[in-house]
C-alpha cells in the first residue's frame, strides 16, 4: 500500500523565535513556536525529501518584521523550486487594522486562499513617532538632553513637539525603501504592474471578493476547504506536521544514517539579541534579555581559541546600548578575525551600538528592509525637579566634588556639566564615526554624510558603503563556509549553535574568563529596568541606544 504523502505546515500569525531561549522558562514558553533556523533548515530539506508531497501555511496578521519575512520568502521560494505545491491562507490579512506584511509573506506561496469574511487590508506602511515634550512639561520633567547629530531622533521624543525636517525626512525614507521592496515583490509574484498594484493600495482594504477579483489571492474559502484542496491534489490522502518537528526528527534521522567520519570543521553561530550593556548578559521570561559585553566577548574568544571552528557567523537583533560595551565587543571581532573570518548577519534591526558591533567583521550581510546604521549618540537625563515641588518632595544632598552630583535626577545640568556632557558626546560621536571610516573603508567625509544619527533598511546601508551583501542567515553561512574553505553543503550538520556548554557545567562557576562556561547567560527572573527604559525610548542601556525601532 502506498504511503500517505506528507503535508509540512507553518503557522505563521506569531511571531517565530529568532535566536535560542537563554533561560529554562522562555524554552518552555517557546515549545510550540517554530525557530527560524528550524523553518530556514525544515523547508530546505522538505524540498529533497520524496516522502514530503506539499506545504500549507497560515499567514494571518503581519507579527514578523519586514526582514524576518525576506527569510522566510527566500525558504519557500527554495521549497517551490523544489514543484512541490505550497499553499498560503487567511482567515484575514488585517481585520479592520494593516495587513500589508502578511500579505507580502503570503506572496511568496503558489497559491492564497481567504476566508469569506476576511480582507486584504493591503494599505501600504507608515511609521509614527511619539513627542513627549508637551506633556512633560505639563508634568514638571524637564528633559535635559544632548545628541550627535540631527537625525538621532532618541531626544527629538522628548526635546520636540512635532518632527523636525531631519527626523521627518528620515523616517520618510524609511517607509519608502521598505514600500518599494514589499510592493515591487508583491506585484511580481501577483502578475501585476507596480502602477495597478499601488492603486489597489491607495483603495484601502479588500474584501475576499474584492481582492479575488482584484488577482490579489486565488481562492476564497474556509481552512476545512484549503486542505481539503490539498489532500484532493495528493490523490486523496495526507498527513500533516509541523515543519519545525519535521526538521528536528530529519535531522536526528540524518545524525543516524552519516558514516563515522572526522569533521573537517563546523561553522559556529553566535547570537546577540536585545540591548547592549556592559557585564553579563541577561535572560529573563518576561523580556527580550541583553547582549553583555562580558558574555559576549567569552562567546568569541571561545570560538576563537576552538580549532573545529573554521569560521564565525555573528547573528545580531539589537537597538544598541552602551558605548563602552559595544567598543568591547568589537576589539573582540577584530581579534576573533586575526585566526578565522567573522561574518556578521544582521536581523530585524541593528542600529547605533547594533551596527558598531558589526561594522568591522570580514563580511557584513543585512536583509533588505533590516533597520541599520543610526551612527549617532544621544546622552542625558530627565529632570523632575519642578514635578517634586508640585508633590512638595524636597531632595537635599552632599557633595565632595564639584561635579559629584552631575547625574542626580532631581537637578538639571549647570552650564559647566553641559560643557562637560557635549565634549564627551563630541568624543564618542568622533570615534565612532572613525572606526565606521577604518571598518568600512570610507573617507570620514563619506561617513558623516550617511551618519549623523540617520538610520537606514538593509538595502540603502549596502547602497552607501555600510553593509556588504544582501541577505539572512543562510546567506552569511554560505559566505562563512567560502571564507572558512569549508565545503558547501546542502544540510547545516556542519553549522552549530555556540557555545554548546552542558546544563551541569552552567550550574558551576567558571574555571576562567576563557572558559566556556563563562559565555553563557545569567538568569535575572525580573529583567532589568534597562528594558523598559528602551521601551519608552530612553537611552537607559547607553548613548549608542535607537530611540525606537521605527513600526512600519
Amino acid at each position: 500500500m502506498p504511503a500517505v504523502p506528507l503535508v509540512l505546515e507553518l503557522e505563521l500569525n506569531t511571531p517565530l523565535i529568532t535566536s535560542p531561549p537563554q533561560d529554562p522558562l522562555s524554552a518552555v514558553r517557546a515549545r510550540n513556536r517554530t525557530h527560524l533556523s528550524d523553518l530556514i533548515e525544515g523547508l530546505r530539506r522538505a524540498a529533497k525529501d520524496p516522502k514530503v508531497a506539499g506545504l500549507i501555511a497560515q499567514c494571518d496578521g503581519g507579527t514578523q518584521p519586514p526582514a524576518v519575512v525576506q527569510e522566510i520568502r527566500d525558504a519557500v521560494a527554495g521549497f517551490r523550486r523544489s514543484g512541490k505545491p505550497a499553499v498560503a491562507w487567511a482567515r484575514s490579512f488585517g481585520e479592520l487594522g494593516p495587513g500589508t506584511t502578511g500579505y507580502y509573506l503570503a506572496t511568496a506561496f503558489d497559491e492564497i486562499w481567504l476566508q469569506p469574511s476576511g480582507d486584504v487590508g493591503l494599505t501600504g506602511y507608515s511609521a509614527r513617532a511619539v513627542f513627549l515634550r508637551e506633556a512633560l512639561d505639563r508634568a514638571g520633567l524637564q528633559p535635559d538632553l544632548s545628541q550627535r547629530h540631527e537625525y538621532k531622533n532618541a531626544a527629538d521624543m522628548f526635546v520636540r513637539s512635532q518632527f523636525s525636517d531631519a527626523h521627518r525626512e528620515a523616517l520618510t525614507r524609511i517607509v519608502e525603501s521598505t514600500g518599494e521592496q514589499v510592493f515591487d515583490a508583491v506585484a511580481a509574484a501577483r502578475g501585476l504592474s507596480t502602477d495597478r498594484l499601488r492603486n489597489i493600495v491607495d483603495g484601502g482594504p479588500l474584501s475576499a471578493t474584492d481582492a479575488r477579483d482584484a488577482g490579489l489571492v486565488d481562492h476564497v474559502g474556509y481552512r476545512d476547504e484549503v486542505y481539503t484542496a490539498m489532500a484532493r491534489r495528493l490523490g486523496g490522502r495526507m498527513r500533516l506536521r509541523y515543519v519545525g518537528r519535521y526538521n528536528h526528527a530529519a535531522g536526528k534521522a540524518q545524525i543516524l544514517r552519516l558514516p563515522v567520519h572526522r569533521s573537517r570543521g563546523n561553522v559556529a553561530v553566535i547570537y546577540g539579541k536585545g540591548p547592549i550593556a556592559v557585564g553579563r548578559s541577561s535572560a529573563s521570561p518576561f523580556s527580550e534579555g541583553s547582549i553583555g559585553a562580558d558574555t559576549l566577548s567569552a562567546n568569541l574568544r571561545a570560538a576563537a581559541a576552538d580549532k573545529n571552528v573554521k569560521a564565525i557567523v555573528f547573528r545580531v537583533d539589537s537597538p544598541g546600548g552602551s558605548y563602552v560595551a559595544s567598543d568591547t565587543i568589537r576589539r573582540e571581532i577584530l581579534l576573533a578575525r586575526r585566526t578565522k573570518p567573522v561574518i556578521a548577519s544582521m536581523g530585524s534591526v541593528a542600529g547605533s551600538g547594533g551596527y558598531f558591533v558589526t561594522m568591522c567583521a570580514d563580511v557584513v550581510v543585512a536583509s533588505p528592509a533590516t533597520i541599520t546604521g543610526s551612527i549617532g549618540v544621544v546622552g542625558g537625563k530627565v529632570v523632575p525637579k519642578r514635578l517634586l515641588e508640585r508633590l512638595g518632595i524636597r531632595v537635599g544632598s552632599v557633595s565632595t566634588g564639584a561635579q559629584a552630583g552631575m547625574f542626580a535626577a532631581d537637578e538639571p545640568f549647570t552650564q559647566e556639566q553641559w560643557e562637560i556632557l557635549n565634549g564627551w558626546m563630541d568624543r564618542v560621536y568622533d570615534d565612532f564615526t572613525a572606526k565606521v571610516a577604518e571598518d568600512r573603508g570610507l573617507s570620514r567625509e563619506a561617513v558623516d554624510d550617511v551618519a549623523r544619527g540617520r538610520i537606514w533598511t538593509g538595502a540603502d546601508a549596502r547602497d552607501r558603503g555600510l553593509v556588504d551583501e544582501l541577505g539572512g542567515l543562510s546567506t552569511a553561512i554560505r559566505i562563512a563556509r567560502d571564507r572558512g574553505r569549508l565545503p558547501d553543503r546542502d544540510d547545516l550538520s556542519d553549522v552549530q549553535g555556540y557555545p554548546k556548554v552542558p546544563f551541569l557545567e552552567r550550574l558551576r562557576p567558571a574555571e576562567s574568563s576563557q572558559s566556556p562556561a563563562a559565555a553563557s547567560s545569567s538568569l535575572n527572573p525580573w529583567g532589568t529596568l534597562a528594558h523598559l527604559a528602551t521601551a519608552l525610548g530612553l537611552p537607559a542601556a547607553g548613548p549608542l541606544s535607537m530611540p525606537f525601532v521605527p513600526s512600519v
